[in-house]
């Protein structure tokens, strides 16, 4: 298959694009700025395409007529969004539109995943929210990701596109640097101290996170690619990802089982600002994942299982 990845140098769409390219597809990686091609992907550099380019001026840049599959993953997380309104709506929101718009001259039928995120959902809430309960964000970054939840809806209806649209849970543990994402800490407190650095921890040992491992994510990610398109209604096509809850205590609990003492002891805390705390409380620890499963997408390890992936990893690296 020849899959275009938008927003492709971010840590998503690298891992995803070396697991295409492992698989033997055909990728083109696109950003901001140029993106690399993954160096776990050392013998399929002949089927990638790197292309730097602005989506918001430029979106034909990056499309072709031959496209079998897009992933839109390009975007400015939560709190970047919160601190830069103009900036957020005009890469999560305007420049995905204007993408949409190019796509259904240019490649119509294509098949589209859409990165969303539970950030799509705040209070009130029911106990167990599902695709069923009405978003109510508390956040730009969240307003964004429903705004083009539905665009893609209708563009799905329309025959413009095979639409997937995954909301998708904090992943952890993210490799690279911090990230602008409000949750960008539930990688750091294991990232950083298994590096031997200090990172710091905003939140009480009770507060509980919705996570998926980077490995689930990108598997399921590709599950996304070959799901049949009637496989869900053709004007709902959200999907919750599945993933697991787990409470602060219970991630240094596994930090401190992988990375020992020495790593916990990098751990350090600190208060998050009101603005951080508002958005982090608002959103939901937990889902009905029953029509992700139902449809075949996979569920998530154990959250000490996702640790030691990391730590073996780094070990990896250091060969």
């Amino acid at each position: 298959m020849k899959v275009l990845i938008t927003g492709a140098g971010g840590f998503v769409g690298q891992a995803l694009a070396q697991e295409l390219l492992n698989d033997g597809h055909k990728v083109i990686l696109t950003d901001i700025i140029e993106p690399a091609i993954p160096k776990a992907a050392p013998n399929n550099h002949q089927n990638a395409t790197c292309i730097k380019a602005d989506l918001h001026d430029e979106p034909e840049a990056v499309l072709s007529k031959d496209l079998d599959a897009v992933y839109v993953l390009h975007g400015i997380m939560s709190a970047g969004s919160e601190d830069n309104f103009d900036l957020g709506y005009r890469v999560n929101l305007h420049s995905t539109l204007r993408l949409l718009e190019a796509i259904r001259k240019i490649c119509r039928g294509v098949r589209l995943i859409y990165a969303s995120s539970c950030a799509a959902y705040g209070l009130p809430l029911p106990l167990m929210p599902s695709e069923a309960t009405v978003c109510t964000p508390q956040s730009s970054y969240g307003i964004q990701k429903v705004m083009i939840e539905e665009v893609l809806n209708d563009y799905n209806r329309r025959g413009h596109v095979v639409a997937f649209t995954l909301r998708l849970p904090s992943i952890t543990v993210r490799s690279g640097n911090p990230t602008q994402a409000a949750s960008s800490w539930m990688s750091g407190i294991i990232r950083e101290p298994l590096q031997g650095k200090e990172s710091s921890l905003p939140c009480p040992d009770d507060f509980k996170c919705w996570l998926c491992s980077p490995k689930t994510l990108v598997k399921n990610m590709k599950i996304a690619l070959t799901l049949p398109g009637d496989c869900i209604p053709p004007h709902i096509r959200q999907v919750l990802l599945p993933g697991i809850t787990e409470t602060v205590s219970g991630m240094l609990r596994a930090l401190k089982e992988v990375g020992g003492d020495e790593a916990l002891k990098l751990v350090k805390r600190v208060d998050a600002s009101p603005e951080i705390k508002a958005m982090l409380d608002s959103w939901p620890v937990e889902f009905d994942i029953s029509k992700a499963l139902s449809i075949g997408f996979a569920p998530d390890q154990p959250f000490r299982d996702t640790v030691e992936d990391f730590a073996k990893g780094l070990k990896e690296k250091s060969v």
